[in-house]
């Protein structure tokens, strides 16, 4: 086996930081957002949501008023930190640090406003994983253990930081969704009240996905791009679907493309293939499907086997 020189080999590698593909770890004074750091936030986020699920009941009931404040507060210091080095990240250790500071500030001011309005989105999607779920033996049940739900939640965080144009961030909050639960909801996505995913693993839901007010999906629903191979020429182009109010898509569906818009109440069978727009109140299936059924004896299966 060939041997080769150590010194030639870190000599090549850092000849790689210096190449035109940025390796921006290099740079002085240049960092990413911590991944664990914004876990750590999403599971503060949560608990002042949720009190009580994920932390001692007894330090939220005692002094639910002091819980909070101090939890807001400790959620307020780290996004700010972690939404100025995602600025930095993209804009850059020469622009203004203290124009930096001053919008990392203000997108966490932002979000802290927006926590109530996201409470009150979460119970609703709550209510219909209970409604649409015969299963499900309690709300508590869904908060605690439903990965669609955890996905959601963290989903409805991730989208306010997007809409405020902070880099990076939203993306690692729905990965870890992603990672924890199955489903990859990207945070671009605008995704109505009273929504449910169930049995939730392998859910895709595309960046500039519109979802309307009561709609259902199953596992392995995508709603995705019919070719993203226009690459970044496609940043900001509607590419994925349109799904109105009261619809519900059965398992293993995909509904494709940004002209595809699925009228409301429409029903979508699983494993359907969808790419063309669909009138209101319609029931999309597939067509000259076939199940072949043969019986065998217990002889024949045995001796199949």
């Amino acid at each position: 086996m060939k041997s080769c020189d150590l010194k030639d080999v870190i000599s090549e590698i850092q000849q790689g930081y210096d190449s035109r593909d940025e390796i921006f770890f290099t740079k002085p004074n240049r960092r990413m957002p911590s991944r664990n750091a914004i876990i750590e936030i999403l599971k503060d986020v949560r608990n002042i949501i949720f009190p009580g699920y994920f932390t001692d009941g007894a330090q939220t009931s005692a002094d639910p008023t002091y819980f909070i404040g101090n939890t807001v507060l400790r959620v307020e210091d780290q996004l700010k930190h972690q939404v100025n080095l995602a600025f930095q990240f993209r804009d850059g250790t020469d622009s203004n640090s203290c124009e930096l500071e001053q919008r990392a500030s203000e997108v966490a001011a932002a979000m802290l406003c927006k926590l109530p309005s996201i409470q009150k989105m979460l119970y609703k999607d709550i209510q219909a994983a209970f409604d649409g779920d015969p299963a499900a033996q309690s709300k508590e049940e869904i908060i605690y253990s439903y990965p669609g739900f955890f996905a959601i939640w963290v989903y409805r965080i991730a989208h306010e930081l997007y809409k405020l144009d902070v880099p990076l961030i939203p993306r690692i909050m729905t990965e870890y969704a992603h990672s924890r639960t199955g489903v990859d909801i990207n945070a671009g996505a605008v995704i109505g009240e009273y929504f449910f995913i169930d049995h939730a693993t392998g859910v895709v839901i595309g960046e500039t996905t519109k979802i309307g007010n009561n709609v259902k999906i199953y596992q392995g629903v995508t709603l995705g791009a019919l070719s993203t191979r226009g690459g970044q020429r496609l940043a900001g182009v509607q590419r994925h679907p349109t799904i109105e109010d009261n619809v519900t898509i059965y398992a293993n569906a995909c509904v494709l493309g940004g002209e595809t818009v699925v009228g409301e109440g429409t029903v979508i069978a699983g494993s359907a293939f969808l790419t063309e727009p669909v009138p209101p109140h319609s029931r999309v299936s597939l067509k000259n499907q076939e199940v072949n059924v043969r019986q065998v004896t217990p002889t024949s299966f045995v001796e199949l086997a």
